[in-house]
């Protein structure tokens, strides 16, 4: 009998789809190596649910400094080694700049996450905005809010040592929020800092999450009912209770800002260019909410890392203070004594090392085909720089999992410089990012380091708690972490914190009084330091007729 040839066609069509369904997951030929392949997934069935870092710094010591991850449709490739960073994310910076879809965290984040935007001209526009704010010589205004929000931690330290943890995100959190919008963080229990911290945590589980990964590898699956997909719904009413605070604090400062009530910041800068642009207030409270996240939370856990350092290697306790006591006596350290405090500078660039909050950092995508070591890139492919192995390679860093200052013992550079260095050895973490993804306010993050472990270390000791039971000493455990997805940050632990002595306690108190004579009756600046580059905002008429 005749086969009609729309039979053939039929035919055809489905040993088309069937081939193309079996090289679903496979590793073409050309492409970096990795862990084998099952049809369909890939390599989907070998990702780990939890402590995701050490399954991909094991994955980095079999296959090398590039290797590649097949995830159903997408492909993933992994930098474990600071050359293929620099030659890649930075050199190649013109292809390497954007992101691959992470369908979930841009549901979350009504697709305005600038930390998820392509490489596009939207995010241009934002980042030329957040440079006029961030860039070295504006960073250097903001030390008196910086010293003002460091006394005001010391002192909390002095009267409630139980909440260090707490203390130091206020610290954070306030110096961003008088940055961007013109008011301080005075509590740690403030209902809008602990909405930020929650809410960015909920994020970050979302983004790293197995739903979000599925939806990634296989998006037909989207088109799938929310009830059949509760990640989703998960993500939309996550949402709901984001864009209310971010957009609520632009709009508020928008409108104080137009009132003349409210001090200048950076949502000055970006009211003029919404004006200018025409962009939406869900756009702007994106912008300005998510660099509150960036400012407030990073910061906050080095800090909660360093101080669990301290913990686990009391002698790095002992070393740091009979250096400040050698060059700051019984006077609080300030900036401009830096440079005569190396193993001060060693515990800000250990800190980032030991415990990177972006441990596998966020990853880029490249928009174009391209070849390195021989291998295949393929247009869209995720590109994730392991963080946590090139840390803790043994080679780069003997003993990694010490917590040792005297590495940096003789090196002078400030991340920017480090990290922009054509020596790809000579950099010194990789906290910060990589090529035009590189965070602009770290000239601002390492001040707040500094000034954090430089003065607690000044004014107090940090001893390990003892367990009523055994009535042994809690050594905290550095492996145990706060797994949120793509950042990490140590559990809560306990710690004991003590003045080191009367006389520095005493001298906390007389610190933060002269500060505190800068601020009104609600513990708000009276008028703002000298310097400051913001400029009072004036609507043009057509955006006050809006």
């Amino acid at each position: 009998m005749a086969v009609s040839p729309s039979t053939i066609v039929v035919i055809a069509a489905v040993f088309a789809l069937l081939y193309r369904l079996s090289r679903v997951g496979q590793r073409p030929k050309g492409y970096p190596p990795g862990p084998p392949t099952l049809p369909l997934i890939g390599n989907i069935h070998l990702m780990p649910k939890e402590k995701g870092h050490l399954q991909f710094q094991k994955w980095a010591e079999e296959y090398g400094p590039v290797y590649s991850l097949m995830l159903g449709t997408q492909v993933m490739i992994v930098l474990s080694s600071d050359k293929a960073i620099k030659d890649l994310l930075d050199k190649r910076s013109g292809i390497y700049s954007s992101r691959p879809d992470n369908y979930l965290a841009n549901v979350v984040s009504g697709n305005l996450r600038m930390l998820l935007m392509e490489y596009n001209q939207t995010w241009r526009m934002i980042r030329g905005l957040v440079h006029n704010s961030l860039n070295i010589k504006a960073a250097r205004t903001y030390v008196p809010y910086q010293d003002l929000e460091n006394k005001a931690m010391l002192l909390s330290f002095l009267e409630d040592p139980t909440h260090f943890i707490e203390h130091m995100r206020r610290y954070t959190t306030s110096l961003t929020t008088q940055m961007l919008f013109g008011f301080r963080t005075t509590r740690y229990d403030d209902p809008k800092l602990t909405q930020l911290y929650h809410g960015f945590e909920k994020f970050s589980t979302v983004a790293g999450s197995q739903s979000a990964a599925l939806l990634d590898t296989f998006p037909v699956l989207r088109s799938l009912p929310d009830f059949l997909v509760p990640g989703k719904r998960y993500a939309t009413e996550l949402h709901k209770k984001e864009a209310p605070l971010f957009v609520g604090l632009y709009q508020e400062t928008k409108q104080k800002l137009r009132d003349g009530k409210s001090k200048p910041c950076f949502c000055a800068d970006l009211a003029r260019a919404q004006d200018q642009a025409g962009f939406t207030d869900d756009l702007a409270g994106y912008v300005s909410g998510t660099l509150l996240e960036a400012g407030s939370d990073t910061t906050a856990a080095t800090l909660v890392g360093f101080v669990q350092a301290l913990l686990i290697f009391p002698e790095v306790v002992k070393a740091a203070q009979a250096e400040l006591d050698r060059v700051c006596g019984d006077r609080l350290p300030d900036l401009n004594d830096l440079p005569e405090l190396p193993y001060i500078r060693g515990c800000m660039k250990e800190s980032m090392r030991w415990m990177p909050t972006g441990i596998l950092g966020v990853p880029h995508a490249v928009t174009r085909d391209d070849e390195y070591m021989g291998y295949k890139i393929p247009k869209g492919a995720a590109v994730m720089w392991n963080v946590w192995a090139i840390s803790n390679d043994p080679k780069r860093h003997p003993n990694p999992r010490r917590f040792d200052p005297t590495r940096w013992a003789h090196d002078l550079q400030t991340s920017l410089e480090a990290a922009t260095n054509a020596d790809a050895s000579k950099r010194d973490h990789f906290l910060f990012g990589a090529g035009r993804r590189l965070c602009q306010g770290m000239h601002i993050a390492e001040r707040s380091l500094f000034l954090a472990m430089s003065r607690l270390l000044w004014a107090f000791d940090f001893e390990r708690a003892i367990d009523e039971k055994t009535e042994k000493e809690i050594v905290p455990d550095m492996e145990d972490l706060v797994e949120s997805g793509l950042f990490v940050q140590p559990n809560p632990f306990k710690a004991v914190i003590t003045p080191r002595s009367p006389q520095r306690a005493e001298r906390v108190r007389e610190e933060w009084d002269a500060v505190a004579k800068l601020l009104d009756g609600e513990k708000q600046w009276q008028d703002v330091p000298e310097g400051l580059i913001w400029k009072d905002y004036e609507p043009t008429e057509a955006a006050v007729k809006a």
